[in-house]
């Protein structure tokens, strides 16, 4: 027998080399299952990225929204795309959207927190935040917000307050050119802070307007392509200067919304509680008189819930509404009928939530507007809480997922005239209103706008009280197909600066 063949023998019969060899053979068998598992399981398809760089190249950070749609018609409804080395899946179209976040609800209902994001709230409030301390805060905001009115007639009292108010600014400027941005911002902010602070602010008021300011100018940077950038490369490129100026306005919001918590703090009243800051201080003392480990009723979480509330109740009520004036001074055949609609249902009585039901066509416009408008084309980032298997696909936990609203609310096969304002998509053919399950500008599932019903009231009672009141013109010199509908850049589409000219109508 020759060398090699007695150590081979000798080998193969050692106990240790045989205890070597199991283990070699398990290791080999694990990972082999490992790379096997991995080639079956099918990842969402995409553009191919480059190194570092990802697939920035095909997009269009300052119109995000469009060059994902546009990437989801040659890659399909779920698909891969690279933000620098982030991997994010997007969701596009209404039976894939909904399906994710209805029928996966657990699975996509995670919020990814960005880096901006992650700076700006620390993981607290409602819009930003997950597991318990966000369920419990967003409970919290729900419990409140019903109780103090949304929804209600108690709500409907306060909107129609606010929209005499209103119409006392837009009656100021006597027919002449005026930009809606500022007193629009000023009342739909009125309605949330007198549902969080138990009192509205007089629009004169310098700290209020500084708090509007700051929150609509916030919004908008956070949808600037320097932003996204920082988010993808935030050891790159921390210096830049709209991440200086949301750290400094967010500084600036907490420093006011402190000042008026201490003040409500230092005048509470167990037995009169004016608004949800006062509900949160005293379920916050009972927590603590009955020393409750790790509450989350503490200052921070009381601070961001209401500066998320304020920011989120204001900019994106505020812009629908603008958007259906600007809509209704382009398109003045369907403002006349608006009017003829509300002059025949209400006359010159006040407006009442109860109308809606009698008012097909101004909630067909309204509903139009909301869907032409998509103020928040790409939701708020949702993240994988698990392994999913979605639509034929594995997507791994931790994964940034964007639901693309802009896809849903312009879908082809959901809307006849999707790129054009047209009413009809809510009505049928006898003038009811239908309503489309496409309809989806609030999102759906775990994370939908906790204010909708807040929201739908604002709408209706500000735009048809103000279109009871007032013509909605272009300024003169200006043809209505002059007026652009193109959006300025931001995280909610805000219509692009203008001017219009309110003409009363009594």
């Amino acid at each position: 027998m020759s060398f090699l063949e007695d150590f081979v023998v000798s080998f193969c019969f050692s106990p240790t080399a045989l205890l070597g060899a199991a283990a070699l053979l398990l290791v080999f068998h694990l990972v082999s299952n490992k790379f096997t598992s991995q080639e079956s399981r099918k990842v969402p398809p995409g553009p191919r990225p480059l190194p570092l760089l990802g697939n920035l190249l095909q997009l269009d950070l300052k119109k995000l929204h469009v060059s994902l749609w546009e990437l989801s018609k040659k890659h399909g409804s779920v698909f891969t795309v690279y933000f620098g080395t982030n991997k994010v899946v997007v969701l596009a179209g209404y039976k894939t959207v909904k399906e994710a976040l209805v029928s996966y609800a657990d699975e996509f209902g995670d919020r990814d927190i960005a880096p901006i994001f992650s700076e700006l709230n620390h993981g607290h409030g409602i819009l930003i935040a997950n597991g318990e301390s966000w369920k419990e805060m967003r409970r919290f905001a729900l419990s409140s917000l019903r109780d103090f009115g949304m929804g209600k007639r108690l709500s409907e009292y306060k909107i129609l307050e606010e929209c005499h108010y209103l119409s006392q600014v837009f009656d100021k400027y006597e027919g002449k050119p005026f930009d809606t941005a500022s007193p629009v911002n000023n009342a739909t902010s009125n309605i949330i802070s007198a549902i969080v602070y138990g009192s509205r602010f007089e629009y004169s008021d310098p700290r209020f307007n500084n708090m509007v300011r700051r929150a609509n100018g916030s919004i908008r940077l956070l949808g600037s392509a320097s932003v996204q950038l920082y988010n993808m490369f935030p050891r790159l490129v921390s210096w830049i200067k709209n991440r200086q100026l949301l750290i400094k306005n967010y500084a600036a919001a907490v420093g006011d919304v402190k000042e008026l918590i201490m003040h409500l703090k230092e005048t509470l009243n167990p037995d009169l509680r004016r608004g949800l800051v006062d509900c949160f201080l005293i379920r916050k003392q009972k927590e603590e008189e009955a020393c409750v480990q790790d509450s989350h009723y503490n200052e921070m979480n009381l601070i961001f819930t209401v500066t998320n509330l304020f920011s989120a109740g204001t900019d994106t009520t505020a812009s629908t509404l603008r958007w259906g004036l600007l809509l209704m001074a382009k398109y003045p055949h369907i403002q006349d009928q608006v009017q003829e609609e509300l002059s025949r249902v209400v006359g010159s009585r006040e407006v009442r939530v109860e109308d809606r039901k009698n008012m097909p066509y101004t909630d067909a416009v309204i509903h139009e507007t909301q869907r032409l408008a998509n103020i928040v084309p790409m939701a708020i980032p949702h993240k994988t809480s698990r392994d999913v298997t979605f639509q034929g696909f594995f997507i791994e936990e931790g994964t940034t997922v964007f639901p693309l609203l802009t896809s849903v609310l312009h879908d082809e096969s959901e809307w006849e005239s999707p790129n054009s304002f047209n009413p009809s998509h809510f009505l049928d053919r006898e003038g009811t209103f239908i309503r489309r399950d496409a309809f989806m500008p609030f999102s759906a599932g775990r994370r939908a706008c906790l204010g909708e019903s807040l929201a739908r009231m604002e709408l209706f009672l500000f735009f048809t009280s103000l279109l009871q009141r007032f013509r909605f013109t272009p300024p003169p010199g200006v043809k209505e197909e002059e007026l652009d509908l193109t959006p300025a850049v931001g995280f909610i589409l805000s219509p692009s600066p203008h001017e219009l000219c309110a003409v009363s109508r009594q």
